[in-house]
């Protein structure tokens, strides 16, 4: 049950609506029991003998009484009729007129209390709309925030595809499962009650048979209910892995082409898609068994009330006449919809709470990066960066650490250059410093200060990175150099481009600067995507730049250019630069050579030379002269 009302906690904030909702739903209640009630008098109107309604005329207007309040309303309603026809006189001749004007008052009555009924009925809705797309656009906002501000090691260990399946499809179920369930969680319960009290107020008796069998029918729902929410998780689960899927497959659709692998990922994709096609149709099923199942059992229901009720009205036992019965009747058979909805929506809610566990796993995912509770303030570098017996392993307690025991200061103003083979821990070491990860063992020190006691936003200003695999947004060529830097002039934009060597390229574009550079800037070659993002961290203008592999996808005439321009820009500048071309590094005050997440030489290109170690081989493999 608490699972069932957990999506309660998302409305926080829209109490006013809801309570709106709940006003209008209970005042649809009740104009759909007047509505129906109505009947009885138009029965009472065309089956009563005229001695009978004059009997009706005679007697005195019934007494107030809160605990038979439908009867009472019956008997005020009839007495009310036989007024009016008796109101020109108690003749025969006059009696047929008199019900004519009285079955004129009850269909205006019954049309006045079903538009009441649905005007209540839209009102609500109203009020609901609000809530629903606000909780639905705060549960993606909220989403979107943890996204952002999760570690990168949570995207090394989950699927994207899955992270976009939840971020979608699960918030998309929410909407239209739990969501769409709330008026009903609302409405449908009071509307039962209602029609529950006029029976119970007609004939407690037959009304105690309900009592009794309703049990069978919600068992029933309990159990498809909780067999779809295990269908659905793992028809969710499955979505994730199509996501996953298609996001490789649009990824790497040039290599797949290049190695002619249709055949093989179109057979990978069927096979995951026919795994969904199948759990789909089974959660379409058990969704679609819960209405006809829960109906059947209550017309059942509804039929031994008939067969009791009116044995009831044969033998006349308990007070019931055949008018009396027909209302009870009716009444009851009005509980049958609002079940049904109650049914389908339970089945929703299902299928909702299944997303809403995959979704809460996000929301509740440890951000293990996080700021301290008394930050120290840092607004310069002023020393140096220490490593001190530094470890770190991407999985928690694995023993193959990527970083083992790493010793190093990095003095301001000084370029300092990591070698050595793919796998080594270069880039994992550079991540470091901005806290992309946190260390496993030991420390990372700037100006004396553990890294650990900044706010993130401030160590990160510091920085600067450009990374071998050159990231940009599907947005202009401007709003790209400025990105998370909109107070800089478009002076400074130009100036940055102009350093990066990117500004003769940008001009000859179709719009200039506000040309869009397309998905994943897929409109601009691999060499002015790196020069962009170049220019990005030249505008940034950050006391430490890392450069990883930054011109590794330049053409010669682009990178000398541009190596030109980031030895401009690493002059008085703490440097870490990656690089596989040891052509880049030579300059280098300072060479760090790695193997296995470890230091193994250090010092500048020709110590490292004399050496005629790990450094000597990697320059003779790379002819470098």
């Amino acid at each position: 049950m608490p699972k069932l009302f957990a999506v309660l906690k998302y409305i926080k904030g829209y109490w006013n609506y809801a309570i709106l909702n709940i006003l209008f739903n209970i005042f649809y209640s009740i104009f759909s029991v007047i509505s129906i009630t109505l009947v009885f008098p138009f029965l009472k109107l065309l089956n009563a003998s005229d001695a009978e309604l004059f009997q009706l005329h005679q007697n005195p207007e019934p007494q107030f009484s809160l605990f038979r309040l439908t009867g009472y309303a019956l008997d005020e309603f009839n007495y009310l009729i036989s007024q009016i026809i008796f109101s020109e006189g108690g003749t025969a001749e006059l009696i047929p007129a008199g019900k004519v004007k009285a079955l004129i008052l009850i269909c205006v009555l019954v049309f006045v209390m079903t538009f009441l009924k649905n005007l209540c009925r839209y009102m609500a809705m109203f009020f609901i709309a609000p809530i629903r797309n606000g909780v639905v656009r705060d549960l993606r906002n909220k989403l979107h925030f943890k996204s952002l501000h999760l570690p990168l090691s949570y995207y090394s260990e989950e699927k994207k595809g899955d992270l976009m399946s939840r971020l979608t499809s699960d918030v998309v179920e929410i909407e239209f499962g739990i969501m769409t369930s709330l008026e009903i969680i609302f409405r449908e319960p009071l509307t039962i009650i209602m029609f529950l009290s006029t029976m119970i107020s007609i004939s407690p008796q037959l009304t105690l048979t309900v009592f009794l069998l309703l049990p069978v029918a919600i068992i029933a729902i309990v159990l498809i209910g909780k067999s779809l929410k295990r269908a659905s998780r793992r028809s969710k689960e499955t979505l994730g892995q199509l996501f996953s899927l298609i996001e490789e497959t649009l990824g790497g659709i040039k290599n797949i082409k290049a190695f002619t692998g249709e055949g093989f990922i179109q057979k990978r994709f069927e096979a995951v898609n026919q795994k969904y096609y199948k759990q789909s149709v089974g959660v379409y099923r058990r969704t679609d068994l819960s209405s006809p199942l829960s109906e059947s059992i209550i017309v059942g229901i509804l039929m031994l009330i008939l067969f009791i009720g009116g044995k009831m009205v044969i033998f006349k036992e308990g007070g019931l006449d055949a008018e009396t019965f027909v209302l009870y009747f009716i009444a009851a058979s009005q509980i049958l919809p609002p079940i049904k909805q109650m049914t389908v929506a339970y089945g929703f809610i299902q299928r909702g709470i299944a997303s809403e566990e995959r979704i809460e796993k996000i929301l509740h995912a440890p951000l293990v990066i996080v700021n301290p509770d008394k930050p120290t303030p840092l607004t310069e570098f002023k020393h140096q960066i220490e490593f001190k017996n530094v470890s770190f392993a991407y999985k928690k307690g694995d023993s193959g650490y990527v970083l083992r025991n790493i010793d190093l200061n990095i003095a301001k103003g000084i370029s300092l250059a990591l070698v050595g083979q793919s796998g080594s821990g270069k880039t994992t070491l550079a991540d470091m410093i901005p806290r992309f990860y946190d260390t496993d063992a030991g420390d990372i020190l700037i100006d004396g200060v553990n890294i650990r006691n900044f706010k993130l936003d401030e160590l990160r200003q510091l920085i600067g990175v450009v990374s071998q695999e050159s990231t940009l947004f599907n947005d202009t060529v401007y709003n790209n150099i400025a990105f998370g830097m909109q107070h800089k002039s478009e002076e400074e934009v130009i100036a940055a481009a102009k350093v990066a060597n990117a500004h003769d390229f940008i001009t000859e574009l179709p719009q200039g600067y506000n040309t869009n550079v397309g998905d994943r800037g897929n409109k601009l070659s691999g060499g002015q995507k790196q020069r962009i993002s170049i220019a990005r961290a030249v505008l940034k203008n950050p006391s430490i730049l890392i450069l990883d592999e930054a011109t590794s996808a330049l053409d010669t005439q682009s990178e000398k250019l541009v190596q030109e321009a980031l030895f401009n820009l690493m002059k008085n500048r703490t440097s870490i630069v990656i690089a596989h071309r040891l052509s880049t590094i030579a300059n280098a005050d300072n060479i760090i050579v790695m193997s296995k997440g470890e230091i193994i030489e250090r010092g500048n290109h020709n110590e490292l030379l004399a050496l005629n170690g790990t450094y000597k081989k990697l320059c003779d493999m790379q002819s470098f002269k």
